[in-house]
């Protein structure tokens, strides 16, 4: 296997609702966790290239065209080319089929070329059992098997399956064993085109910067898990915020800050609802069997995420530690919360239910009850603070949750918290020039800001936002991209912040300013690539990716800017 280490941007992305797999260019699977997102990896040649495993296509003489899903589905077909001719390989994990896995089908090809296939289980903590059964079956670890079109040969820690040319091809890496092999991966490909076609199906969006929202909502029901509605906020952990230092961290669980903007870009795209509730329904269900609403993440099981753990691996572009797990899922944090408010809010209005409305009820008491209390703030900071956004978004999530109370003494005892919580702000968290501050004291001013208006806290033209504004351009921008403010960490030295961006690009919609608009969604837009992933972070000189993959926060703020975009530009 050739020791080439991926790059971030060239990345592909498959997967069941369940797990995912990515892939580069050359056809080579370099992440790869079975079961579940945040199961152990047996392929991870993303954050070690020696060390990781890998599932790796050899063939001299070709080279990489073209990419594309099938239709809406989660079908990935690469296109390679050489000098005799071309070849398609086609990699899909079966969506509600009758077994988990990989399946790859590659059409005869101009010349012969070699599938490796080297696992390395449990994060290359154990070393794989390798066994051939068959000619054309091996086991890994007696739990998985792989199933091939040509037969198999075992060497050291490596599978290799050799195709000559002018033959088609085809192979399984299967949780359970087959019977029928080839039937299954027929079966399999015509229902997993189907079911991803119905899934699909829930969301309708037509207009401006189309293709992108139709590839960002592909990426959001990727990162959905199925069997309750749980979605990760990223599909990876520990690709570096900033390459070489040790801001790396584990985002296969659910965040309850990604609630409001996942579920209003959902349902304002055009979703007849089904997503958006299934999400709010995990995040109530877990938050129900806590003493307290204070977790701010969730592992797919409902469980507060564990305590993180280093795994020895080199890391992405030599980027340490390679962790799993999230040290940050003690803190209080207001934001969180108050963020499932207003999805729930959100999911209200729009559908006409109340679903959940005890456990929203814990979470407005929680927060009546613990505002005026230091928190971690939006960036999860060490050091508590009375962070503006933290308290902003607390006094709104009060202010439109009381609308769905029946009980007169509780919808005033939310709206007094709000009010009270609006004139803290407006004492403590203004800058000596009259900006938003961080927090309270503070002199500095932070991109989440920009969200106060979008919010619906402030309009987008007050002394207050246009000073804060004018402060983010000169001192957080650059080539039309804006980093965060961190207390703990000089923001100048990570990339900028997408999500962050796309606020700003929401803001000057509210602003009318579609030079504006339009200019800050193109710099964000190069951070896409052609399947459309995008990172948590970039570069704003080198175009480097930097953070994990794919951002479900970016790509809910990229719906959230275009969808307000279409209605104050398109819609006249």
């Amino acid at each position: 296997m050739d020791e080439i280490e991926p790059r971030v941007q060239d990345l592909a992305m498959i997967g069941d609702r369940r797990s995912c797999a990515f892939l580069d260019k050359g056809g080579n699977i370099v992440w790869y966790c079975p079961k579940r997102f945040d199961e152990p990896s047996v392929f991870a040649s993303l954050l070690d290239a020696k060390q990781g495993g890998e599932w790796h296509l050899e063939m001299e003489g070709m080279h990489f065209e073209k990419r594309a899903y099938v239709e809406d589905s989660a079908i990935l077909q690469t296109t390679f080319r050489g000098e005799k001719g071309s070849c398609v390989l086609e990699d899909w994990m079966p969506l509600y089929a009758s077994f988990f896995g990989i399946c790859r089908k590659l059409t005869k090809a101009p010349s012969s070329y070699t599938f490796k296939l080297s696992p390395r289980p449990n994060y290359n903590r154990r070393q794989a059992v390798l066994k051939l059964k068959q000619a054309q079956h091996a086991t890994i670890d007696f739990d998985f098997h792989l199933y091939a079109s040509h037969p198999l040969q075992i060497e050291e820690e490596t599978i290799s399956c050799h195709v000559p040319a002018g033959e088609e091809a085809w192979l399984i890496f299967s949780e359970t064993e087959l019977d029928d092999p080839l039937k299954r991966l027929e079966e399999s490909r015509k229902l997993t085109l189907k079911n991803w076609g119905e899934v699909a199906g829930h969301i309708t969006y037509k207009g401006p910067y189309e293709d992108e929202v139709r590839k960002s909502l592909r990426l959001l029901r990727m990162l959905t898990y199925a069997q309750n509605g749980g979605l990760i906020a990223a599909a990876t952990t520990s690709l570096p915020e900033v390459l070489g230092g040790n801001r790396n961290y584990d985002y296969r669980y659910v965040w309850l800050r990604d609630a409001a903007m996942i579920v209003s870009a959902l349902a304002r795209a055009g979703s007849d609802g089904e997503e958006e509730r299934l999400f709010l329904s995990f995040i109530c269900s877990a938050m129900h069997r806590l003493s307290e609403p204070i977790v701010p993440m969730f592992t797919l099981d409902y469980q507060p995420a564990g305590t993180e753990q280093e795994l020895d691996f080199s890391g992405y572009r030599c980027s340490k530690p390679v962790i799993y797990g999230n040290g940050a899922n003690h803190q209080l944090q207001l934001d969180a919360n108050s963020n499932v408010l207003i999805a729930a809010k959100v999911i209200y209005n729009r559908y006409d239910t109340k679903e959940h409305w005890e456990t929203v009820q814990r979470i407005a008491n929680f927060i009546v009850d613990h505002w005026d209390k230091p928190d971690h703030g939006m960036w999860e900071e060490t050091c508590r603070h009375h962070y503006t956004s933290s308290k902003v978004v607390a006094s709104i999530s009060l202010k439109y949750i009381a609308e769905h109370s029946d009980d007169k003494e509780e919808q005033e005892r939310w709206l007094n918290a709000s009010e009270q919580i609006k004139a803290f702000v407006h004492k403590n968290c203004l800058t000596s020039d009259g900006a938003y501050a961080v927090y309270a004291g503070s002199e500095d001013v932070d991109v989440s800001a920009v969200l106060f208006p979008i919010w619906g806290y402030t309009d987008a033209d007050t002394p207050i936002m246009l000073k804060t504004i004018e402060k983010l351009e000169k001192n957080y921008c650059q080539n039309k991209l804006y980093r965060r403010h961190l207390v703990e960490y000089d923001s100048q030295k990570e990339g900028a912040f997408l999500a962050g961006t796309c606020w700003v690009a929401q803001y000057w919609v509210m602003r009318k300013n579609r030079k504006k608009v339009e200019e800050t969604l193109q710099a964000v837009l190069r951070y896409m690539n052609d399947t459309g992933l995008m990172p948590e972070e970039g570069d704003p000189e080198t175009g480097e990716w930097l953070g994990n993959i794919p951002q479900a926060f970016v790509h809910a703020s990229l719906i959230g800017v275009v969808i307000d975009y279409r209605s104050m530009f398109e819609e006249k």
